[in-house]
């Protein structure tokens, strides 16, 4: 449970500071600017912060926001550091400065990225789980004898 609210949380902080810098970011005559792109940061880590407070019991909730906390940390880290340019639709996003909301997101997405890992390996698949509680394994073909 405390990796479910951790996690959650660091998504959260995520959402909440790309959500806030969206409008910030909006540049007219764009097909996708880099607000709208934030406000779907801000939607997907909302969703998933969600998913892992109710289903942290799945490992693909957990992949998912491992993949979204990971996506999210390496972007920021990309654009910080190397000038990319435009792609195809997507906008310049190169900006080499490290502010506070930037800087907190960051830091939220490399926590959710740790715990999320640490949820996934943790969380082990039903055949695993029932292996380790001692369930019957199934016999081998050994002829039938007996």
């Amino acid at each position: 449970m405390f990796l479910q609210v951790v996690t959650a949380a660091a998504l959260a902080v995520n959402a909440y500071v790309h959500a806030g810098l969206a409008a910030a970011f909006d540049r007219v005559g764009q097909q996708i600017t880099q607000g709208t792109l934030f406000r779907l940061e801000a939607a997907v880590a909302s969703l998933v912060a969600l998913l892992v407070l109710l289903f942290g019991r799945r490992r693909p909730v957990w992949a998912l926001a491992f993949l979204v906390s990971v996506s999210a940390l390496g972007a920021v880290l990309l654009y910080r550091y190397v000038n990319v340019g435009p792609l195809g639709p997507l906008p310049n996003m190169y900006e080499p400065v490290w502010w506070p909301d930037k800087t907190a997101s960051a830091i939220a997405e490399a926590v959710g990225a740790v715990t999320a890992l640490g949820g996934f390996l943790i969380t082990g698949s039903p055949r695993s789980a029932s292996t380790r509680a001692g369930a019957p394994q199934s016999d081998k073909a050994d002829g039938g004898g007996g």
